[in-house]
């Protein structure tokens, strides 16, 4: 059982790009110029296990960093999403209402989550190695 466990801490910790950012709540983003896209790391997702429905915020809603804007139901829990940065949601994955599953697959592709607009760069992001000490 222990070996077990170490293999799965290892296939996390390989499963952290270094190109994203990332919050200590288990949130990732990417930005191309003022518009970053968020979604759930890896670890969240094994931890949560099969996620059966998730609850996105609406396109034009303004989000504060740190602050609930989302939940993901799965087959063990309910938790919550937090933005990662401040700004108004442009764009949300609406594939997910029909294949919430993409989340469990596809983390980093597929299973994003929404876009933002940001108004000033964030300062308070985690990289890839911080997030992966934080997850060790």
């Amino acid at each position: 059982m222990r070996a077990k466990a170490f293999g799965r801490l290892e296939e996390s910790m390989s499963s952290i790009p270094n190109e994203l950012s990332y919050t200590k709540e288990h949130e990732w983003v990417s930005s191309v110029d003022s518009i970053y896209t968020m979604g759930i790391t890896d670890y969240a997702q094994a931890a949560l296990g099969d996620i059966v429905y998730v609850q996105l915020p609406k396109i034009g809603e303004a989000v504060i960093a740190g602050k609930v804007c989302g939940e993901v139901e799965s087959t063990k829990s309910v938790s919550d999403i937090y933005a990662p940065v401040s700004g108004t949601i442009v764009e949300i994955n609406d594939s997910l209402s029909n294949s919430p599953e993409s989340i469990n697959s596809d983390p980093y592709g597929a299973g994003w989550l929404a876009k933002i607009e940001v108004s000033a760069a964030p300062t308070d992001l985690l990289s890839a190695s911080q997030y992966g000490e934080l997850t060790a």
